[in-house]
Order: structure tokens, then C-alpha cells, then sequence
């Protein structure tokens, strides 16, 4: 006899694979998957009940020292569980007070979590201040551009004609509609919309209309959709939405970012964008993105990569876009240029914690890392 330690991570393949049973299969995966869930600000009440539940089904309550005392009114706890715990203790704390109820109807939230293909977003920017000079383009040679990202592995190709990078000013609707239409017009023109999907990077209403007219499908908004007239649009043309999270804006977003509590208000934002885009009618496929760079310092995006996984709970598909991003200099300092190994480094890791989409430059690059990561992920372990 041997003992081997084993990685899993399609749990149902690997059960199918040992020739187990076709009805124990789904309740042994549902086993196969650990779980640990911060909880903040539990009554210390329910903390003990929940304690108590958590250790009667073989799962635990991490809690601070004094809670069977209830020395402090309110605590944090770390629920450590399997997906059927999770199953389990959102159906029997229903009926337990100091708020578990409503405890038990976020724990849903956690279980049965979506899985979505890993999908590369290429960037192409029609404007000349775009922070990294290479995925500048012009008419002329933009759908050049756009056929050599969809044949390098780009299922999307994101279209930016205003430059966001720290600093950077808005221009006017107008002038992003110039810069934007001659590309717009190529990609309809020559049905390239056909060979892959298309992404506005813009938040203006007009420019996304004239984009959603001529065969885009999707609205990247940095702002969130935060203008109703947007939101409008998107439901018009039953669009995707990409809801970034940015503090302030632009020109002032990493001047001293600061938050009280990053993750949280991150989610509070997302909670709070998905019930207005269903508010207007946007009922496709809402895709998150984090905003890396976006009004964060450093600190703030590792925190957000490394809790990347918490945001599954709404069920959409994760978006991550650092791509030649400055963190990657404040990490070890490097020019813009030579930023793609520490790009691969991130999109990599962030696939890992449940990204499905990464937005990035260098898509050749990305899609040969993806299948190497793929093929490590999916190789047979039995």
C-alpha cells in the first residue's frame, strides 16, 4: 500500500475516473471542496450557536477567546467547511435567532458556485495616449491588428479611443466618437464581429450606441454604470455589461486611495450596480472587474487578487485587467515594455482564485500560458 497527496481540481472527474458509484458522486464532491468564510460582526450569540451546529455536522467555528462568555457583544468568526456543511447549516440556521437567519439566506450564496471558460479580452486603443504605446492603433492597420489578436486566441477584442491610466482627462463625446468610429465602421464593414466578440471600453452613451449598432455586444464601463443612460442603452441592445469598481475617477483616483474595509466595500458597490443594471432591463451575462489600478494602491490590489475568489457569490464572470500595470513596478521596478512576465504572473494567479476573463496586451503570450495551465489543471491524477 502507497499513500499519495493529491490536488483536485474538477472533483467529479476524479471520483468518475475511480469508478465510483454514479449517485455518490455529486455527494462526495460536494465533500471534496473546504471552505473558509469570514464572518463579521456575528452576534456573539449566534456565534455559539453556530459554533455548536458547525462541530454537530464535522464542521468548525473559528472564534475569538471570551465568546462562551460572551465577553464581546459582536465578534468575527472563520466558518471552516465543506459544500455540504455549507448545504446543511443554511437550511438548520433558519430557525435560530441573533440574525442567523439572515446569515443562513448569504450562506446560499456560496454553494453551487458558477464555473466559466477562461476567455482572453485583447486590447486595441484608437487613441494616442493610451499608457502603453503598443496597443495604439490606427484605422489603417487596426483590422490588420484585430485579425492577428483573433488569431492569436482573443475571444474579445476590447476597442478604447480615451485613455484612463492615473491622471488622464476625459475628452468630449465627440471627439471619442471620431477616434473610435473609423475602427467601429472597419469591424462592421468586414464582419469581423462574426470571428469574435466586441467590447467598447467606454462610458459614454452615444459612443456605446453607435458601437451596439454596428455589431459590439458588450459594454466595458469603468465608471460602473453609474449614468441610467447607459444602463438604457445596454438593456436596449441586450448587451453585456462589464461593472468595474473605481474610487473617485481618473484624474484623481491614486491620490492617497484609502478604505475602511476594501473587500467589503468593493462587494457593497457590486451589490448595489447588479440590482441597477436589473433595475433597467440588462438581463444578459454581468461581468465583474475588481478595478486593478483603479483608485487602489498597491496593498489595495494584491488584497483584492488574493481575495478574488469571495466575489464568485454573485455568480458572474470575473474580469481582471493588469496589464503592464504600474504595481507591477512598485513590485520590482520595471518599464512599461518589459511588464509581460509580471502580467502573466497575475492573470495566472487570478484564474486561479476564479477569474474567467483576462483583458490584456499581449494575447499570444496569454493564450500559450493558458493552455500550459490548463493542461496542468486537467492533467489525469489517477
Amino acid at each position: 500500500m502507497k499513500l499519495q497527496k493529491i490536488e483536485i481540481n474538477d472533483t467529479k472527474k476524479v471520483f468518475e475516473a475511480l469508478g465510483c458509484d454514479k449517485g455518490g458522486i455529486s455527494i462526495l464532491s460536494k465533500k471534496s471542496s473546504l471552505q473558509t468564510i469570514l464572518i463579521k460582526n456575528l452576534h456573539v450569540g449566534a456565534a455559539n450557536i453556530l459554533k455548536q451546529d458547525a462541530l454537530s455536522i464535522g464542521a468548525d467555528l473559528a472564534v475569538p477567546t471570551g465568546v462562551i462568555v460572551a465577553k464581546e457583544k459582536y465578534v468575527d468568526a472563520i466558518l471552516i467547511a465543506t459544500n455540504k456543511h455549507l448545504e446543511i447549516l443554511s437550511r438548520k440556521e433558519l430557525a435560530q435567532p441573533f440574525g442567523l437567519k439572515e446569515f443562513a439566506k448569504e450562506l446560499k450564496a456560496f454553494i453551487n458556485l458558477k464555473k466559466y471558460p477562461t476567455k482572453i479580452m485583447g486590447v486595441l486603443n484608437a487613441n494616442e495616449d493610451s499608457f502603453f504605446k503598443d496597443s495604439r492603433f490606427s484605422q489603417k492597420d487596426a483590422q490588420e491588428r484585430i485579425i492577428k489578436l483573433i488569431e492569436d486566441g482573443a475571444a474579445i477584442v476590447d476597442i478604447g479611443a480615451v485613455s484612463s491610466r492615473p491622471g488622464s482627462t476625459p475628452v468630449s463625446w465627440q471627439e471619442e466618437l471620431q477616434r473610435a468610429k473609423p475602427i467601429i465602421d472597419t469591424i462592421y464593414e468586414n464582419n469581423l464581429y462574426e470571428k469574435a466578440r466586441f467590447s467598447l471600453d467606454s462610458y459614454e452613451p452615444k459612443v456605446l450606441e453607435y458601437a451596439l449598432d454596428k455589431g459590439f455586444s458588450i459594454v466595458n464601463d469603468i465608471t460602473g454604470l453609474a449614468n441610467n443612460e447607459v444602463c438604457k442603452v445596454a438593456a436596449k441592445y441586450n448587451a453585456e455589461v462589464v461593472i468595474m469598481h473605481m474610487q473617485k475617477d481618473p484624474t484623481v483616483m491614486q491620490e492617497n486611495p484609502v478604505y475602511e474595509d476594501l473587500i467589503q466595500e468593493v462587494d457593497d458597490f457590486f451589490q448595489e450596480r447588479i440590482v441597477k443594471a436589473k433595475d433597467f432591463g440588462i438581463k444578459n451575462n454581468i461581468i465583474l472587474d475588481v478595478g486593478i489600478g483603479f483608485g487602489k494602491t498597491l496593498t489595495h490590489n494584491l488584497q483584492l487578487l488574493k481575495n478574488l475568489e469571495h466575489f464568485k457569490h454573485f455568480n458572474c464572470e470575473l474580469l481582471i485587467g493588469a496589464s503592464r500595470k504600474s504595481m507591477i513596478d512598485k513590485i520590482i521596478p520595471t518599464p512599461t515594455q518589459e511588464r509581460l512576465p509580471g502580467t502573466l504572473a497575475i492573470h495566472l494567479e487570478s484564474i486561479n482564485y476564479g477569474a474567467s476573463i483576462i483583458r490584456c496586451h499581449d494575447v499570444k503570450e496569454h493564450f500559450q500560458a493558458l493552455k500550459v495551465q490548463e493542461a496542468i489543471n486537467t492533467q489525469e491524477i489517477l
